[in-house]
């Protein structure tokens, strides 16, 4: 049975996350487990304006920790058989003229070159932009439904951005054709399909694949984005809206427990082979990158952590676990999200400490 700990047992833990609120933050859900049992905890408010808490337990859009999930499913299709990491995409989805170097592994690892459909930001500071996903045209169209395949053409329209498994750059395409490459390796539909291999068999009942779906299942704490309209700063409730914009780069919904529970158990080896998890798990050099997963040192003693992050529109989440599953830290964050990113910088200063509070402090 889990030892269930309070704010009075962990209060560097409240702090932290009352750290978060204070540098911007609207609220913070977050979810500890480790050795000394499990600690949940949340700071700030649950809604503009409002006095209420997020709740402890409420649902988020996780953005790219959707990735994770989605690299997870391939790799269960590989244990079964049914794929394999060296095949070339472009056999298994001949419609896209896809370069026939790219393998299944580099969309994993973000090493196939190919457009970033949201848009290309090179270390010169040249932006190539992609889909509108920002201001006020996002906020406008922000029920607009995209097809998975009209962001791949997108995508396959631009120039790729090196020649593949040259090099590394993140790339939300990458994650869309492995959508596409699922459905068309079962024959079935993709939440189908992390269903059966995935939600299932973990019993995350709180987690879901909306593809087209506006709204975001109850309880939940709010998300925003400010934009300027006609020399006018306006922020708007954007809670509820049609992912299909990001599809698998970052669409699903989740909560903290559910996150927990899917990384210690794919960390602990309950949903792939070991050598699976292994070459999951193996960086690249440029970017600590695996199989959608970041590997990263968490400061001294702190060791490795197995992580990925998201955020969507004024939603967030973070999931961290040791190599082995035994540690978690994850949360959901709601924010007011901007074109600038203006509390990126706070964010990753936040994260951090988090992090090595949880995974060095002990």
């Amino acid at each position: 049975m889990t030892h269930t700990l309070t704010d009075q047992d962990r209060p560097e833990l409240q702090e932290a996350i009352q750290q978060i609120v204070d540098s911007g933050f609207t609220g913070v859900q977050l979810r500890v487990h480790d050795r000394r049992g499990e600690w949940v905890g949340t700071a700030g408010v649950a809604e503009l304006g409002g006095t209420a808490k997020p709740p402890a337990n409420g649902r988020v859009r996780i953005g790219s920790n959707t990735k994770t999930f989605t690299a997870a499913l391939v790799l269960r299709l590989v244990a079964e058989g049914k794929v394999r990491l060296d095949d070339t995409v472009g056999d298994i989805l001949p419609g896209f003229g896809l370069d026939r170097r790219i393998t299944l592994r580099m969309l994993l690892q973000h090493t196939s070159g190919i457009f970033n459909f949201t848009g290309e930001y090179y270390e010169d500071g040249t932006v190539v932009p992609g889909i509108p996903w920002s201001g006020r045209e996002w906020v406008d169209n922000r029920f607009k439904t995209y097809r998975p395949e009209e962001l791949v053409r997108l995508a396959l329209s631009r120039p790729a951005r090196f020649e593949p498994g040259t090099d590394w750059s993140y790339s939300n395409t990458n994650y869309v054709l492995a959508r596409l490459l699922i459905e068309h390796v079962t024959g079935r539909a993709y939440a189908q399909e992390m269903e059966r291999l995935i939600l299932r068999p973990l019993g995350l009942h709180d987690t879901l694949v909306p593809e087209t779906r506006t709204d975001l299942p109850e309880p939940h704490a709010h998300a925003y984005y400010r934009y300027e309209d006609a020399g006018q700063e306006r922020t708007v409730d954007v809670t509820r809206q049609n992912p299909s914009w990001i599809s698998t780069g970052g669409d699903m919904i989740s909560t903290a427990q559910d996150l927990h529970t899917f990384i210690a158990a794919l960390m602990g080896g309950r949903l792939l082979p070991a050598p699976l998890l292994a070459e999951m798990c193996t960086p690249h050099p440029k970017a600590g990158y695996g199989l959608g997963v970041f590997v990263q040192d968490a400061g001294a003693h702190g060791g490795t952590v197995i992580s990925h992050n998201g955020g969507i529109a004024g939603h967030g989440a973070l999931m961290y676990s040791t190599p082995d599953g035994s540690k978690t830290l994850t949360a959901a964050l709601n924010y007011v999200d901007d074109a600038s990113m203006s509390l990126a910088a706070a964010f990753q200063r936040a994260t951090q400490s988090l992090v090595k509070e949880v995974f060095a402090g002990q």
